[in-house]
């Protein structure tokens, strides 16, 4: 039986499967409806998708596109992107999302996690905190998408957060994103020696190895983008899943 969630992140733009590297140059891999039916066939526990445009480009969640995603998905799905009222949170969870990732909402106005987690519970509130290092070297918490320094640490956020009843934190290194070059072990431990809600690692993961020091390093949970949809030596599309006997590795 497995322990430990290895959940799926997919990245739409423009109503687009792309894979980004360290949040930038996203490249398109395909339409996320065919994704979806593969991680369908492969039975995938979980899925993640994320919006990374809606937030820098001033728009709302896709509700459409969420629909479409939402009536083909067979697991549970968490989305963010876009996201910073109650009413587009209530309609995100009323198409059939088990969650909601909020990110630079949250770093916005800090409330709307309580009044996430009062009106739906705080198993469907999900905080996303991406994180890049400073010039000096210091963990730094991001919005946009990576674009705007917050002067946040990670580790006193992550505290305020899931104070604020955030159920489940996202921590995304965003140098390591698209490198698959392994988490950033350092900083889910600062984070993970705060955390007292389920902490999922994102950023890096390129082997399954990844998985089990991430998850020694104090992660609940691993989350992977690249190493899903990249395969080869040319990195050519294809959705890929291990096997569950391989997933044995991460317990």
């Amino acid at each position: 039986m497995l322990k430990t969630r290895v959940i799926p992140t997919l990245l739409l733009r423009e109503g687009g499967l792309v894979k980004t590297t360290a949040f930038r140059a996203p490249k398109y891999v395909g339409d996320p409806i065919n994704a979806i039916k593969i991680f369908n066939d492969k039975e995938v526990d979980e899925l993640i998708l994320l919006d990374i445009t809606a937030t820098t480009a001033s728009k709302g969640p896709a509700f459409d596109t969420i629909a479409d995603i939402a009536g083909e998905c067979f697991m549970p799905v968490a989305y963010g992107g876009g996201i910073s009222t109650i009413e587009q949170m209530r309609r995100i969870l009323g198409i059939g999302i088990e969650k909601v990732v909020i990110n630079s909402a949250a770093v916005a106005s800090p409330d709307l996690i309580a009044a996430a987690a009062r009106e739906f519970g705080s198993q469907a509130v999900v905080v996303s905190i991406d994180v890049k290092k400073t010039l000096f070297g210091r963990y730094e918490v991001r919005s946009h998408s990576g674009t705007r320094g917050t002067g946040l640490d990670p580790a006193t956020w992550a505290r305020k957060v899931q104070d604020m009843g955030a159920g489940e934190i996202m921590l995304t290194s965003i140098e390591r994103d698209g490198t698959m070059a392994g988490y950033d072990l350092d900083l889910i431990r600062s984070v993970a020696a705060v955390a007292n809600v389920p902490l999922i690692a994102a950023g890096g993961a390129g082997k399954i190895a990844d998985f089990g020091a991430a998850v020694a390093s104090g992660a609940d949970s691993v989350a992977a983008g690249a190493m899903f949809v990249f395969h080869g030596p040319h990195r050519a599309v294809l959705i890929t899943y291990p096997s569950r006997g391989d997933l044995k590795a991460v317990i």
